[in-house]
């Protein structure tokens, strides 16, 4: 099949990226060619999102503008999976008859099976029970560079929020295999990964389906041993999981970073309760304090949703206090997204867009007012960097501490005339600041 040039074209969250390298893999052992070109593909592959709105309106767009070339003589075949291809099938299939081939989240397993139909004039769609966790591929080809990739620890949730698609296109928890999961770190860690960066709908939950109980802390203890990695970074860590045995083991583990991706939503008890979310903000007070007692350096990322139906102006101002107070190191705001087959979408007191948008900019304000504080508190300190790569024509790089998750966070340029390369890891001593990014030079050893 090398003759077959193929287009891919990943969509959403790094969960969703795992499972584009997954397929990816799959399509490489069975010869397959690729491109970063539409103009020499034959066949593209669309790994869609439809988390919130915007990224449904980002993955429509990608599918109508290959649907245009298709129709132009230009490709041979379309292909959408992911969660997109989950949840409208049939709207896709009605309304964008230029797609070849749907593939569900439970299905992408059969992406070869896909190609080879659509090749042959056929249509082909699949959708696998959501109950089922895909074997992961050990031809998994990783597309972040090299020095970092995701391990992808679980798929589904459980939780159930009030505003969130997520169970319904991705279906119940379920945890992959510690054994299976640490055969893939070792193949990553050989495959030159340096930093690990655990992800599922909810990390903190790893286990309890099929050991009985949370074994999160003892999968990052069997990590940490595994030679070549140097980082490992947690994300998506629901608060009202995060026990004390988690926090003991991320303080004593010297290659657990110091951070922490605790998605909170919101402060108000009111909100809180209409979302389904299982905290209070009495409750996020005491474990973000018990947190930071226990691990004095730690970054703690969290997201909010500004805009909930019924939330008031005493609620948005409920919030901008627990921001105020918690001083949250990494902080991004969205607005509500009214997904249909959601509990939220039905509510009263839907609120406009506007509105919606004017209270995450208000916080978003004052976030950028503390991420300033924060940034500048860096200046003559020394943190260990990992280069992402060279500025054109500068003697500087662009690098990150165990303080940013690659993609989301900030970033610090180092200022240096050694030669670097990718996935090096040197020391920085921080010579300056901005609200999110730092700059630095090399300290030698």
């Amino acid at each position: 099949m090398s003759d077959i040039k193929i287009l891919f074209v990943s969509l959403g969250c790094d969960k969703n990226l795992v499972d584009s390298e997954e397929m990816i893999g799959m399509l490489s052992k069975n010869n397959f060619s690729f491109t970063y070109s539409e103009d020499d593909a034959d066949v593209v592959i669309i790994n869609s999102c439809c988390f919130i709105n915007d990224a449904k309106e980002e993955s429509i767009d990608n599918i109508l503008h290959m649907a245009e070339l298709k129709n132009e003589g230009r490709l041979k075949g379309i292909i959408v999976t992911g969660c997109l291809a989950e949840r409208y099938k049939d709207e896709i299939i009605k309304e964008i008859p230029e797609v070849d081939a749907i593939l569900g989240t439970a299905s992408y397993d059969n992406i070869i099976e896909a190609i080879n139909q659509i090749l042959t004039g056929n249509h082909y769609v699949k959708y696998g029970e959501l109950d089922k966790l895909i074997v992961q591929e050990k031809n998994r080809v990783i597309t972040t560079g090299g020095h970092y990739g995701y391990l992808k620890i679980a798929e589904g949730c459980n939780k159930n929020c009030t505003y969130c698609i997520i169970p319904r296109i991705r279906g119940r928890y379920r945890s992959v295999d510690m054994e299976r999961l640490i055969e893939t770190a070792i193949r990553l860690a050989n495959n030159g990964v340096k930093e690990l960066i655990l992800v599922a709908q909810e990390t903190t939950l790893y286990g309890v389906d099929i050991y009985g109980k949370k074994m999160l802390p003892e999968l990052l203890k069997r990590l940490s041993k595994i030679s070549g990695i140097e980082w490992i970074r947690l994300l998506y860590c629901y608060p009202e999981e995060i026990t004390d045995e988690l926090i003991q083991v991320i303080k004593t583990e010297d290659k657990i970073c110091n951070y922490i991706d605790m998605p909170i939503q919101h402060s108000s008890d009111a909100i809180l309760k209409a979302m389904g979310r299982r905290t209070n903000r009495k409750e996020l007070v005491e474990r973000i304090n018990k947190i930071r007692q226990e691990i004095p350096d730690v970054i703690l990322r969290t997201s909010l949703i500004t805009g909930f139906p019924g939330e008031t102006e005493e609620d948005v101002d409920d919030l901008l206090d627990f921001v105020d107070e918690m001083e949250f190191d990494r902080l991004g705001v969205f607005t509500y997204s009214q997904e249909e087959d959601t509990k939220a979408c039905e509510m009263d007191n839907q609120i406009d867009e506007d509105i919606k948008s004017d209270r995450r900019d208000r916080i978003m304000e004052l976030q950028q007012e503390i991420a300033f504080e924060k940034a500048k508190d860096k200046v003559g300190k020394t943190f260990r960097v990992i280069i992402e790569g060279k500025l054109t024509d500068e003697n500087a790089y662009v690098g990150r501490t165990y303080m940013d998750a690659p993609n989301v966070d900030g970033c610090i340029f180092v200022n240096t005339a050694m030669q670097l390369m990718t996935g090096d890891m040197v020391n920085v001593k921080v010579t300056g600041a901005s609200e999110y990014d730092l700059i630095g030079e090399i300290q030698e050893v």
